[in-house]
């Protein structure tokens, strides 16, 4: 039976581990996580705070996740998406969803990712 999610893992191109950090640490405010010594020599990098881990993994034939993409609750939708859109990534609202604000930022690599802060 499944329990729970564990982790998100999205893809990357290789070689861009410092535009994951600005991005994910910097901008959105999620540490980054040490990987496993196993797992190191694969490229990527973690990101992790209590409950939430977002995990990139290198794609060697990577094509950003245009349609499919994690969706985070957040605090509030405008902050992020205005610090997401001052450090220069893309920022599209969507319609609001019964009970939610929501809109979608897109990472350094092109993957959708979608904010939704709860209502009410």
């Amino acid at each position: 039976m499944l329990k729970s999610i564990h982790h998100i893992q999205l893809a990357m191109p290789e070689g861009r581990e410092d535009e994951a950090r600005a991005f994910y640490q910097g901008v959105l405010g999620v540490p980054e996580a040490e990987k496993p010594d196993n797992l190191k020599a694969r490229g990527g990098c973690w990101f992790e705070r209590e409950e939430l881990r977002i995990h990139l993994g290198v794609e060697k034939e990577f094509r950003p996740a245009k349609k499919a993409h994690p969706a985070y609750l957040v605090d509030d939708v405008a902050a992020i998406a205005a610090a997401v859109e001052k450090a220069g990534y893309v920022v599209k609202p969507d319609a609001p969803l019964e009970g939610f604000l929501r809109t979608y930022v897109y990472d350094p690599f092109g993957n959708r990712i979608e904010l939704m802060q709860v209502l009410g």
